[in-house]
């Protein structure tokens, strides 16, 4: 019989199966490397990106918020010149409230009655006055009230004084102005403050 040694063939096979694990080990870690900084790429690209959206967004924040400050301040400047304009057109509706005022007051003073001093606060006046008797302050507080320009008469002291060796009655008497309708009190509907009904 013929012996034949396999050893050597044995071996060799061992050492090309070890030489292909190697080979096989060597191209998967490299496989992995590439993988790995392929990704890694990728995943930074992704996050430069990321970070380019978000410098972009605050900087279109922080410029809305400018133009949100600018808007603001153009609303306080339109809030301040539509309230400068009511006053003006206010003013002007009753700038000849004095003239109408004064014609009215020598209109509804009856005879007896001398006025010492007018004083205006707002809408309302306060006269002070002397009057030969208590009925005629009565009458003036009933020809104020029939008044176009003047309404609800309030008596808040009537006293019996010595002027000039006469004895007459001194009075002090609170009267509202009636206050003339703007365009704007029309268009709104709304009667100001001071209108008779």
């Amino acid at each position: 019989m013929i012996r034949i040694n396999l050893l050597p063939w044995r071996e060799e096979r061992r050492k090309a199966r070890r030489q292909q694990f190697f080979a096989l080990a060597g191209l998967i870690t490299i496989l992995a490397g590439a993988i790995w900084f392929v990704g890694y790429g990728i995943i930074n690209g992704y996050i430069g990106v990321q970070e380019g959206k978000n410098a972009f967004l605050k900087s279109e924040i922080a410029s809305l918020d400018k133009e949100i400050e600018e808007i603001q301040r153009l609303k306080e400047q339109t809030d301040s010149l539509l309230s400068r304009k009511r006053i003006i057109e206010s003013l002007q509706a009753n700038r000849t409230e004095t003239v109408h005022l004064f014609n009215e007051l020598v209109r509804q003073v009856p005879e007896g009655v001398y006025l010492k001093s007018i004083r205006q606060t707002g809408d309302k006046i306060n006269l002070v006055g002397y009057a030969q008797s208590n009925a005629r302050v009565s009458s003036l507080m009933r020809n104020v009230e029939a008044s176009p320009v003047m309404e609800r008469p309030d008596l808040v002291e009537i006293k019996a004084t010595t002027v000039g060796n006469r004895r007459l009655s001194e009075f002090n008497l609170n009267v509202a102005i009636t206050r003339q309708s703007t365009d704007d009190d029309k268009k709104a509907g709304a009667k100001p403050a001071g209108t008779k009904p």
